[in-house]
């Protein structure tokens, strides 16, 4: 592995909201696990040329942002030392879209960190639209953290939660996965919901529900096989059955650490970006959730 990867850093989103500092502490918390450092990152936008502020009082709105936008990096900076006094953060004003500046940002990084919503986040939204961009287009895996926050002095056992369909694109999932349990020291739980290959329920009598349940017991083997051997210290527990998977893995989320997904499963539909099950997660799971997106996922410590 080059030296490039090896420092390829974490990369938080920085907003100011409660959100995004909640967000930077878990990302300064991986990154020491990953032996990475943490790169903070602030977008913004300048104001339009007509806006010229109040000449008379001599304010230079743009000054004035750019002080706001170092202010929300220092305070995001103070937050992830607390987590990990020496930790190196580096703090990185950009100009641009938030959804934008960090697209770009996942071709150098590790991983891309953002809270569930930002200061933007409308009343009655779930989940803020740069975090379902992000999960969607960005090159590299994207965490976004949701639930409540744990007490960083008590040690965590639960486990690390990872979703398997048994397609090619699951792979990137399954590798992560693996990886944070590894990193984490706990268990991981990978669970296979086959309910959405039955089509026709008429045809639900003439089945062999158990032979069907033995076959895809054997796709979960299959998919995990060869990682296992990578992780021998990880041990797994397999979680088979019939049922919807989105509300099986958020169900899940609520007995883990971590859920990791694919950006797109089986049941993809061409020309989507991100799957019905991964968009469920980023919206209702109770703890953070990892989006990984294809190949671009399989990623070395």
């Amino acid at each position: 592995m080059g030296a490039e990867n090896r420092t390829r850093p974490v990369v938080a989103g920085v907003d100011g909201s409660e959100c995004a500092l909640q967000a930077v502490r878990w990302a300064a918390a991986e990154a020491v696990r990953r032996r990475r450092p943490l790169r903070l990152v602030a977008a913004h936008t300048w104001p339009f040329e007509g806006w010229v502020g109040s000449p008379d009082l001599g304010i230079d709105p743009q000054a004035v942002l750019r002080e706001v936008v170092l202010g929300r990096l220092a305070a995001a900076a103070v937050a992830a030392t607390a987590v990990a006094r020496d930790l190196p953060v580096e703090q990185v004003e950009s100009a641009g879209s938030p959804a934008a500046v960090l697209q770009a940002e996942s071709t150098r990084a590790e991983l891309v960190v953002l809270g569930d919503r930002g200061l933007g986040g409308f009343a009655g939204l779930l989940v803020g639209s740069v975090a379902v961009t992000l999960a969607a287009h960005a090159a590299c895996p994207v965490v976004v953290v949701r639930g409540p926050e744990p007490d960083r002095l008590v040690p965590r056992s639960e486990p690390v939660v990872v979703g398997v369909d048994g397609s090619p694109t699951s792979e990137g999932a399954v590798a992560f996965a693996f990886e944070a349990a590894a990193l984490r020291g706990v268990p991981l739980v990978a669970v296979h919901i086959w309910s959405d290959m039955v089509v026709d329920a008429t045809m639900g009598p003439l089945i062999d529900w158990d032979v069907l349940e033995a076959d895809e017991r054997e796709v979960l083997a299959e998919r995990l096989a060869g990682w296992a051997e990578k992780y021998p210290d990880v041990a797994v527990r397999r979680l088979v059955a019939r049922d919807r998977p989105a509300r099986a893995l958020v169900e899940e989320s609520g007995r883990a650490q971590l859920v990791v997904v694919g950006s797109r499963g089986r049941g993809g539909i061409s020309g989507l970006l991100l799957g019905s099950v991964s968009q469920a997660l980023l919206h209702h799971a109770a703890c953070p959730v990892a989006v990984v997106r294809g190949a671009s996922a399989v990623i070395g410590g």
